[in-house]
């Protein structure tokens, strides 16, 4: 296989780094292709135990330095695995975080992470939106892709209408849906969910259209005069953090 600059239409993808690559191996060891190592490596502890995990999930493993002058911007890369995008669903009965046209690949793996942190592994994406498999966004979710369910949606109507409702105890109950903006009245210190919830953002830059106002229960985050408005990542890990600890 050839190794080349990543690009949205490409079939494959790349985890640059030994510990990237230790959770591809983990999570995702049936979609692995190979994996390379730079001559440079230290043969440490952390080598063997990799060498360890592609003999048990029978990964190649190339001594190259050449993928890395192509593929790899930080001089302190010695490995990168490079995995076979990958398809997955959203699981109904569980809480999701879902993502209106996000555009920063570093903000999109940020929210991943913290999303996993705080035990929700389900992430909508409305789009357009900005490619999950760039490597960019995979060295920001620190792995934390590999453990995600994620799909894309053309439409927030859409995803609403597939996953709208949840079964509990044999019953269809409506998803409880709270999304996040600057109009909203309910403070997020109120957010309380009751049962199976997605908690919705939008783009960086414009936020939730007004039209959200009449979806769910429109939350705000409350600060202080001081600045216009939370970077997309932390105020999802507010979110993700107040709903998590009253569920």
């Amino acid at each position: 296989m050839p190794f080349k600059k990543y690009k949205k239409d490409s079939e494959y993808s790349y985890a640059l780094g030994i510990t990237l690559t230790f959770e591809l191996l983990k999570f995702k060891p049936e979609d692995v292709l190979r994996v390379y190592v730079h001559s440079k490596i230290n043969k440490n502890e952390n080598f063997n135990k990799l060498l360890e995990l592609c003999k048990n999930t029978n990964t190649e493993v190339i001594y190259s330095d050449k993928p890395f002058n192509v593929l790899s911007e930080k001089e302190n890369t010695f490995v990168i695995g490079v995995f076979k995008k990958f398809d997955s669903e959203l699981e109904r009965n569980k809480s999701h975080i879902v993502l209106v046209n996000p555009s920063n690949a570093g903000n999109i793996g940020t929210i991943m992470r913290s999303a996993l942190g705080f035990g929700i592994n389900n992430m909508a994406i409305i789009r357009p939106a900005v490619d999950i498999f760039e490597p960019k966004a995979v060295r920001a979710s620190m792995g934390a892709l590999f453990s995600m369910n994620i799909r894309y949606f053309e439409s927030f109507d859409e995803y609403l209408n597939t996953y709208k409702t949840c079964k509990i105890d044999d019953k269809d109950i409506d998803r409880e849906l709270y999304p996040f903006m600057l109009k909203a009245k309910i403070s997020a210190y109120e957010l309380k969910p009751e049962g199976t919830f997605s908690l919705i953002f939008g783009n960086e830059a414009t936020g939730l259209p007004d039209e959200f106002l009449e979806i769910g229960t429109p939350v705000i985050i409350p600060i202080s005069n001081k600045i216009d408005s939370l970077n997309l990542p932390i105020a999802a890990s507010i979110a993700l953090y107040q709903a998590g600890k009253n569920v």
